[in-house]
Formats: C-alpha cells, sequence, structure tokens
C-alpha cells in the first residue's frame, strides 16, 4: 500500500469512527497487526522476511455479507420479476455471515452511517475454527 492510499485509508478510518461515535455506536478502527515473530516464535521478523509478509498481505480478497440462502429451481429463478419476493433461509434480525472467499470469517449486523450501509462485527470465527473447516 503506497504512503498516499495508507494516508487516505487512515483518515477514512477516522471518519467512520467519528460517524459511528455521532449515531451513539462505538468508535471503530482498522485492526493493526501485532509484530510478527519468526516461524520459530523466539525472534522478530527481519527484514526479508518482513518484506516478504508485505507481500502477502497486499494480496486482495473478496469479502462479502450473506444475509441468507435459498435454493429454488431454475423454472422459479426465470420467472422472477420486479417485486418478487425470494425466501430465506434466515430468520430476521440473526446476523449476517461475513465471508472472505468464500469463507466464513464472521457474524455481524447491518448499520447505517452517513446514509452508507456497513457491519459491525459481533462475532469473529477463531483461526482455529477456520482452520478446522478447511480440512
Amino acid at each position: 500500500m503506497s504512503e498516499n492510499e495508507h494516508n487516505e485509508s487512515n483518515e477514512l478510518d477516522q471518519a467512520w469512527a467519528e460517524a459511528m461515535a455521532e449515531e451513539g455506536g462505538e468508535a471503530v478502527k482498522r485492526a493493526e497487526l501485532e509484530d510478527f515473530s519468526s516461524a520459530d516464535g523466539n525472534r522478530p521478523i527481519n527484514q526479508e522476511e518482513r518484506r516478504k509478509l508485505d507481500t502477502i498481505l497486499d494480496i486482495p480478497v473478496t469479502i462479502s455479507m450473506e444475509v441468507g440462502r435459498s435454493q429454488i429451481s431454475i423454472r422459479n429463478l426465470l420467472q422472477l420479476n420486479q417485486g418478487s419476493v425470494v425466501e430465506l433461509d434466515r430468520v430476521a434480525g440473526e446476523p449476517l455471515d461475513v465471508m472472505v472467499n468464500g469463507v466464513l470469517i464472521a457474524h455481524g449486523e447491518v448499520v447505517v452511517v452517513n446514509d452508507k450501509f456497513g457491519i459491525r462485527l459481533t462475532d469473529v470465527i477463531s483461526q482455529t475454527e477456520r482452520i478446522k473447516k478447511l480440512k
């Protein structure tokens, strides 16, 4: 991430946190990464390891929020038009699924700040649980 992109991102984070505070919500901030240790955990990572880690951290991923799912036949799909209602497998008020590249990483609730939708994470799936689901 370039210095300019980093500054712009921090400004957006600050604006979001201020808007949340005005709405009576909790302050929101970008999660900062801890200083990583080497693979053996005994020493800080060196410049080469940091460069490799920075390369990985810049890989884009797709994050999506899933309200619910439904299975319908192609016949019913083709009959959908404006005003059609598709029943989902979720109860109103149930948390949304937060997916990264199709993998569940958290649950959250919809918030509206300055006429824009956002999601407040209410439960983050532990790394251990995410790894178990991959197997």
